[in-house]
């Protein structure tokens, strides 16, 4: 895998890093995600994402410390739904990073990023799977294996965790504020999606795909 920061350095490691990912409740204040390392200590924070439809055009990823690192923003209008992503939190006139895109609005199809700036300025990834079966994958354009998205296992109990609770796995070198960021993109454009969990509403092959055996 082709390593190089695309959000921040500091968030590439030269091993395979396992964050475990937690999707708070919709219906409280401070909701949200969080994502903690191995050794449960916290990485990332997205809070306030509210259940007013109107705050869903909008997130911002935070580091531990509310350092704000990111921020995915819903363009409208768009046929095919396309997200964009901006270096810390956006202002007025910024130029995204990058942006995400659903190949068709009905059927079973793939999602495709393409980088503007950070990392290979061009280059596009596909993301595979079913992120409503949290069963996917974020490939290069080498077809290089870059991060997962995969359920969640009590190893102590050998219990599958419900979908709130999932892992992201990442290889060596691959920015984990970029995929954590296509992570909250996944998850709006499942909650836009008309179907059921199969992976046909989110614009995601459903969950027969060899991805997820």
């Amino acid at each position: 895998m082709r390593g190089g920061a695309v959000v921040e350095n500091g968030f590439t490691w030269e091993e395979e890093t396992h964050l475990t990912v937690l999707k708070t409740s919709r219906f409280f204040a401070g909701d949200g995600f969080t994502a903690y390392d191995s050794k449960g200590e916290l990485v990332f924070r997205v809070d306030s994402y509210g259940t007013d439809i109107s705050d869903r055009g909008e997130l911002v990823l935070m580091d531990a410390s509310g350092r704000c690192l990111l921020t995915v923003r819903r363009k409208r209008p768009s046929l095919h739904q396309r997200w964009e992503g901006y270096l810390g939190e956006r202002a007025d006139g910024q130029k995204p990073i990058f942006s995400v895109r659903r190949s068709s609005i009905i059927g079973r199809s793939d999602v495709t990023v393409e980088l503007y700036g950070g990392g290979s300025p061009g280059e596009e990834y596909q993301i595979e799977g079913s992120f409503a079966n949290r069963c996917c994958t974020i490939y290069d354009a080498a077809k290089e294996l870059g991060a997962e998205i995969r359920r969640k296992v009590d190893a102590s109990a050998h219990v599958v965790l419900g979908k709130d609770v999932f892992s992201l796995c990442l290889k060596p070198g691959f920015d984990g504020a970029f995929a954590m960021g296509l992570v909250l993109i996944l998850d709006q454009i499942n909650g836009d999606g008309d179907g059921d969990a199969d992976g046909v509403g989110d614009g995601l092959p459903s969950e027969d795909s060899p991805l997820s055996s």
